[in-house]
Parts: C-alpha cells; sequence; structure tokens
C-alpha cells in the first residue's frame, strides 16, 4: 500500500555521499547555492542537495532535520554533534550535524549563512507535497481519491499488461448507508466512513492500494488473484464486528471481485467488480461475490 503515504526518510531510504571535504575552502558561490536549493520541489531532494552543498565546504559528513512529524536524514551518522535551531517566521527547524572536526568560528558563520538559504526553498517543497497529497487523497478518510484511482489502476493494468504478476479489484459498498445519513446526520456518517477507512488499511497487504472513490464506494487494487483478493475481502468482514465505529450503527459492507484479463480497460475491470458487488448484496449483504468474466 503505498498512500500512506508518509513522510519520515531514514538513511538507507535516500543516501547521498559528500564530496571529500576540502582543507582549503572552494569559494562560495551564494547565487549558484541557491539556485541548486530551489532546483527542486521534493523535500527529500533539496534537503540532500543542502547536505550534499555543506559537505563540500564544511567537515560535515552527516546530518539529521526534524520538523513537526518530519524527518530528513542525510549522510552519515556518527561523528562530533552539533545541534542547531533555525528559526522561521512560524517554524523550529533543529538540525543535527555530524561533523569530522569541531568548527571554527568563521565555518560556524558559514554554516549560518548555508541555514539562512535553506529555510525558503524546503518550505515551498513541503507547501507543494502538502498540495500534491490534497489532490491526490481524500480529506476526509485519508485513502487515495478519485483521481489518485485511476492513475494506479493504469499503471496496475500496465504491469500486468506486461506480463508483471496478476491484478484484482475490488469494489465495496457500505450497506444500507444512506439510511444511516437520514437517520442519524452526515456526521455520523462521516464518523463510519473514517472508521472504514481505517479498518480497510489494516486488511490490506502492504502491496495493495485502497482508495474512497465517492460517498460510500471504496476501491481496493489488489496486486494478485482473485484467491488473493478473496483473502483481503474476507478480513474486512470479519474484522467489522471488531471496530466499534461500525457495530455501533451496525454497519455491514458488499464486496465484488474482478481480475484484470491481458489488454482489459480500467473501466471495465471495474464494471466486473461492480457488477459482482451488486450480486453480492443480492445474496443478501454483508458478503463478497467474484466475476469471472
Amino acid at each position: 500500500m503505498d498512500f500512506a503515504l508518509a513522510t519520515e526518510l531514514y538513511p538507507e531510504d535516500y543516501w547521498y555521499r559528500s564530496d571529500t571535504y576540502l582543507s582549503a575552502d572552494p569559494e562560495l558561490d551564494l547565487i549558484q547555492v541557491i539556485q541548486q536549493l530551489h532546483g527542486s520541489l521534493d523535500p527529500r531532494t533539496v534537503f540532500a542537495c543542502f547536505g550534499k552543498i555543506v559537505g563540500q565546504h564544511l567537515p560535515i559528513k552527516g546530518l539529521q532535520l526534524t520538523l513537526d512529524k518530519q524527518k530528513f536524514v542525510w549522510g552519515r551518522h556518527y561523528g562530533i554533534e552539533l545541534q542547531r535551531t533555525i528559526a522561521d517566521k512560524q517554524d523550529l527547524f533543529n538540525m543535527t550535524y555530524q561533523l569530522t572536526v569541531p568548527l571554527s568560528n568563521i565555518q560556524m558563520v558559514t554554516l549560518s549563512r548555508f541555514e539562512s538559504m535553506l529555510i525558503q526553498p524546503l518550505n515551498n517543497a513541503l507547501k507543494y507535497q502538502s498540495m500534491s497529497k490534497q489532490a491526490m487523497f481524500d480529506s476526509l478518510t485519508g485513502l487515495g481519491n478519485r483521481h489518485y484511482y485511476h492513475q494506479a489502476i493504469g499503471t496496475a493494468l500496465a504491469r500486468t499488461n506486461r506480463h508483471q504478476g496478476k491484478v484484482s479489484l475490488v469494489v465495496i459498498d457500505l450497506d444500507k448507508f444512506k439510511q444511516l445519513n437520514d437517520i442519524y446526520g452526515h456526521k455520523a456518517g462521516d464518523f463510519v466512513l473514517v472508521g472504514f477507512a481505517e479498518l480497510i488499511n489494516e486488511a490490506i497487504r502492504n502491496t495493495d492500494q485502497a482508495f474512497r472513490i465517492g460517498g460510500d464506494e471504496f476501491v481496493i487494487i489488489t496486486q494478485g488473484d482473485t484467491q488473493a483478493a478473496e483473502i483481503v475481502c474476507q478480513r474486512i468482514i470479519d474484522m467489522m464486528p471488531k471496530h466499534a465505529q461500525l457495530t455501533e450503527y451496525d454497519i455491514k459492507c458488499s464486496l465484488g471481485i474482478a481480475e484484470a484479463i491481458p489488454e482489459q480497460h480500467a473501466d471495465n475491470l471495474y464494471d466486473r467488480a461492480d457488477k459482482a458487488m451488486y450480486a453480492a448484496k443480492a445474496a443478501g449483504r454483508n458478503c463478497y461475490r467474484i466475476n469471472k468474466g
């Protein structure tokens, strides 16, 4: 599942090798430094670029930045530790540097100049990341939205057409959700939707992707054949009685499964899974059915 989406980074996830620190400090071209830091809207890349720059000009071989719940890491994590706080208008950037030797007074001034140039490009990248996330994820449940689903299913089908594994689609509809909204109001409906999204995230595997594509309709892209999708569906059904947010309103769901066939269009795969979901409703709800067509 690749949308829970998270922002914490680790050394093995994003490793950049610093150029060897030069004893004869190269001339500092501030314009070039600023251009490099503004060269990307990916926060990881901006921070890695900052690490490489300070590693070229100062005896720094590793650094970490903590901002709220986000953590960025670059380089090695042993040596002389130097902790600093960079104050922005609203945020505090907590920096930890790993040094080969202590910094001189002149080098501390140089480091401060570098730090002052990091704030704006990093903030720009973080804002862009936040806007991108809002465009791809449902604001209520945190699951992928319809736009993200269309991108993800296209990628999954392309991989299947290259014979790189099977893909199945699960379409899910909450049973009698309209009646719940009519009786208890939309606040209760939102409460249930959030609870069901949490259940789906617990039930699916790391390789699966879950989306809310509208109202009380959810889909799961499952890596595997119908048997793999059946396991996910049965897990969801078994877990529902254990979730207080769902049992409080006696919420159940109907699920439909369809496995992608070669060269199949995404809309056709969805229609097949949707028909299976309605077959599950006709069979009494709180179950799943498979469209083998």
